[in-house]
């Protein structure tokens, strides 16, 4: 891989990580016992003056936070694990096969760890 396409690369990840956590910023807090952790914020209503409708309202909203939290830590620690390749000089390579991933796999994903073909045989 290039350099120019490194630091291209670099830049992105940097971003979206930026990103990413702005976004978890809007609704959780870091959590500072484990790394990489967040936690929503429940909401604190009154419930002296909140219905049942608001309150079972503001726990849904919770649980949807909740979801959209752990989906974004997942993609924040694979931004950070690509960016500590990218400092070791080992960024690019896939974890299975071990071969270059395809450029056009990481301008679309860059925090990608399999190649396309390895990607696909991956089991859920």
């Amino acid at each position: 891989m290039n350099k120019d396409f490194i630091k291209q690369q670099k830049k992105q990840l940097e971003e979206e990580k930026k990103k990413l956590t702005r976004e978890l910023k809007s609704f959780a807090k870091k959590d500072p016992k484990i790394k990489g952790n967040w936690r929503t914020r429940f909401p604190f209503f009154d419930l002296g003056s909140a219905s049942k409708d608001e309150s079972a309202e503001e726990v849904e909203e919770y649980e949807k936070l909740l979801s959209i939290e752990h989906a974004l830590e997942l993609r924040l620690r694979d931004i950070d694990e690509a960016l500590t390749k990218l400092k070791r000089g080992n960024y690019g390579y896939c974890e299975k096969c071990k071969k270059e991933i395809e450029s056009e796999r990481l301008r679309l994903v860059p925090e990608a760890r399999l190649c396309l073909k390895c990607g696909r045989k991956k089991e859920f």
